[in-house]
């Protein structure tokens, strides 16, 4: 009685020491001047810190073990001159809250993520952040504000208010400029215009071959290389590297030096090879089409972000065919790409059946639903913990080839959660909800799973099965899909992949090597304890084969080319 008669009195003394404002605690508060920006602004303010100066806290945060400490808060009407207080309410990673950060000497620094307001035409306003250009980084995107770094000593086991304040603006970024090979095309949508209720563009990097002002008759098959934003056409080099170059970079990703001279080495390869004497002579395209949700759209209509595939195929591609002699015609286009792109080529090829004659998907994200990385969004309660009586094991996010676990599932949920709320922190996992989702009654994407606890709300995983679970939509629509899409499909994926995407892809394969009436009569092929972005690619490591997409795929296109064009198709002004 008389222990637990104490322990009343002392928590009573401490909660009311917390009533007062006695609890110690560290706070930010974060300023911009009315010199960098005179408006109020709206976004997601952040605060970042670092206990290493190798680059600015902005660039130091991810959600693998290198990772530094972010904190952040939605600011809405933000005036010049104004403090917005950040304190341990703030929601952190990998730290949840200030007050759990080890006491210390920092690199700290704000930035905020400005968002716009969108008067979207199914009636909800929202604001989320606009592409400047930069391809949804908020760390370089033009126009965000932020502070300069400076080093503090930092206690939260103490009272202090540390002042911040954002005098720097990010400035914008240069178009690219046309070349002999390589134009640049930007229009603006009237579908995605429609449905943003504000001007949306449309871009690409258009790759010419050889010889095409020489040859004004000829028209061209069409290439999509569908990925990430490029803000240039990659991987193509008129010039070799400068054999003096510089070859002590490291590649963590690949544990090789002077990668950097390897990727120019083989830019300019593409471009000998590009030029040479009877290379068939083809369109390549790379397609910028950021959101405001991501540095891609996933090339597919979405509740969320508006009719992106359309827009590609119904205006972005014809004006670049009329534009540079493209033949037009679904038998003449093809579409590949890992990861994302991955995806992409997969999925526009049955979206638009007949606008393709094949796609190659490498390292494609989540194409079964059963199989979102490590979790079934039919049958488990949780994405972040595996079902258990007793248990609480943690779901992997992330391996390296030996099965070396970087994070988990709830850590990088959070961590996008602390760059922002409602689906725009504008990385991976929130960009599979704005896609996939259904919009909800905020006019923001309906939440897959609880993004804090991971709860999996069943209403949403069914949206996504009938609308986005690309095995599933095969194999419920293969009697009328299937005929168009007989000898197109050709899917690759490591078996190490680090993200799990096999798992996927093993799943497909299954009910891909059942059909019948007709058989698919296309490819599924695996890389022995190869990582993420293995393409297909026996003979070479994927730090060479990553650079050889435009090429690799090529005997097989030509192949699918001379079976299946229709009688009286041009298959010979592009072959000079």
């Amino acid at each position: 009685m008389k222990t637990s008669l104490a322990v009343a009195i002392l928590l009573s003394i401490v909660s009311l020491s917390c009533q007062n404002g006695q609890r110690k605690s560290v706070q930010f508060a974060i300023r911009f001047t009315p010199e960098v920006e005179s408006q109020a602004q709206d976004g997601r303010l952040l605060l970042l810190l670092s206990n290493n100066d190798k680059a600015e806290p902005r660039f130091q945060i991810n959600d693998g073990l290198s990772t530094q400490l972010v904190f952040g808060v939605d600011v809405e009407g933000m005036q010049p001159g104004q403090d917005i207080i950040i304190d341990e309410k703030a929601f952190g990673f990998p730290k949840r809250t200030l007050s759990e950060i080890p006491a210390g000497k920092y690199f700290v620094q704000a930035l905020i993520n400005r968002y716009e307001t969108f008067n979207l035409s199914t009636g909800h306003t929202i604001k989320v952040p606009p592409d400047k250009g930069e391809g949804q980084q908020w760390h370089s995107k033009p126009g965000n504000l932020y502070s300069k770094p400076m080093q503090l000593e930092i206690d939260p086991s103490k009272n202090a208010t540390h002042a911040i304040v954002m005098d720097q603006q990010i400035p914008a970024i240069a178009e690219p400029e046309d070349t002999k090979y390589v134009k640049h095309i930007k229009i603006q949508s009237k579908l995605l215009s429609e449905f943003w209720g504000k001007p949306m563009y449309l871009g690409a990097h258009v790759l010419l071959p050889e010889g095409f002002e020489e040859h004004p008759n000829a028209k061209y098959p069409l290439m999509i290389y569908h990925g990430h934003f490029p803000s240039d056409f990659g991987g193509f080099r008129t010039t070799p590297p400068d054999p003096n170059m510089d070859t002590t970079d490291y590649s963590a990703r690949f544990g090789i030096y002077g990668y950097n001279k390897i990727q120019q080495q083989e830019a300019y390869n593409f471009y000998q090879q590009w030029v040479s004497k009877n290379f068939p002579r083809f369109l390549v395209i790379e397609i910028q089409h950021a959101t405001p949700y991501y540095d891609d759209s996933y090339a597919v209509n979405s509740a969320n972000m508006g009719p992106y595939g359309d827009a590609i195929m119904k205006e972005l591609v014809p004006e670049i065919e009329s534009r540079f002699r493209g033949i037009g015609e679904g038998w003449a286009r093809f579409t590949y790409g890992g990861s994302t792109g991955g995806w992409e080529a997969l999925a526009v090829q049955m979206f638009y059946p007949d606008d393709f004659n094949g796609c190659f998907a490498a390292c494609p994200d989540p194409i079964d639903f059963r199989s979102f990385c490590l979790v079934d969004i039919y049958k488990d309660k949780n994405a972040y913990f595996y079902d258990s009586d007793f248990k609480t094991l943690p779901r992997p996010a992330h391996r390296n080839y030996l099965g070396q676990i970087q994070n988990t599932m709830q850590e990088t949920n959070h961590y996008e959660l602390a760059l922002g709320t409602k689906t725009r922190s504008g990385q991976q996992w929130d960009i599979w909800e704005a896609v996939f989702s259904p919009q909800g009654d905020d006019g923001y994407p309906k939440r897959i799973f609880n993004k804090e606890t991971g709860e999996i709300d069943k209403s949403v995983a069914e949206y996504w099965r009938e609308n986005y679970d690309l095995r599933y939509i095969l194999e419920r629509d293969w009697a009328t899909l299937g005929p168009k899409l007989v000898g197109k499909i050709h899917i690759y994926c490591g078996d190490m992949d680090n993200y799990y995407l096999n798992n996927a892809v093993y799943q497909m394969e299954e009910f891909l090597k059942k059909t019948d009436t007709p058989f698919y009569k296309g490819e599924v092929d695996y890389g022995d304890r190869a990582e993420h972005c293995w393409n297909g690619d026996h003979e070479n490591p994927n730090q060479i084969s990553r650079l050889r997409y435009n090429t690799m795929y090529l005997p097989k296109i030509l192949k699918r080319i001379s079976e299946s064009a229709p009688k009286g198709a041009d298959l010979t002004s592009w072959r000079y």
